[in-house]
């Protein structure tokens, strides 16, 4: 490894400024969940819509922004003559004096991407959950469009009282 010179400083600075900006957008991301939450146990379809366009953005936003800080910590990799992707507490170890705030941007950064695979756990279950009963309620009426028939006043099917041959066969 060679000593850093002014223009890695510039780019851990760039570095601190993405991770900043990751964290951000996972911010984001997490309201974003929760109002799609709130909007599934509404069953407020528009409000799910929108959110999830929402959702959209942020997700090619974050990606983004990693391919940009990947992009540069191998940049910053080559330059320090370190082989392989340098991870933040590495470059924290060789920048004493950004270390704490490297860091600490990282341990947010991590905090957010749990909180966020969290809540998207959960939001993954109570859709399956609501995608289980609305299966269920079609296979019902698929039932029952199926057997059509003549009902009672009170809504009870009325049943022949002899089977023909063509309908045993039918």
């Amino acid at each position: 490894m060679i000593p850093p010179t002014p223009a890695v400083h510039k780019q851990i600075a760039e570095l601190e400024t993405l991770l900043q900006q990751m964290i951000t957008e996972h911010g984001k991301m997490l309201q974003q969940i929760e109002k799609q939450q709130l909007a599934m146990q509404a069953m407020d379809r528009r409000a799910m819509d929108e959110v999830t366009n929402l959702q959209e953005v942020s997700r090619l936003r974050i990606a983004s922004l990693e391919q940009k800080r990947r992009a540069l910590v191998i940049q910053i990799g080559r330059a320090l003559r370190i082989t392989g992707e340098p991870k933040i507490p590495q470059l924290a170890d060789i920048f004493p004096d950004r270390k704490q705030s490297l860091l600490k941007l990282r341990e947010e950064l991590r905090s957010l991407i749990g909180q966020v695979a969290t809540k998207n756990h959960i939001v993954g279950k109570l859709a399956s959950a609501v995608l289980g009963h609305l299966n269920t309620a079609i296979r019902l009426v698929a039932g029952v469009v199926e057997h059509a028939g003549l009902y009672t006043k009170n809504g009870v099917p009325r049943m022949a009282t002899r089977i023909g041959v063509m309908e045993a066969v039918g």
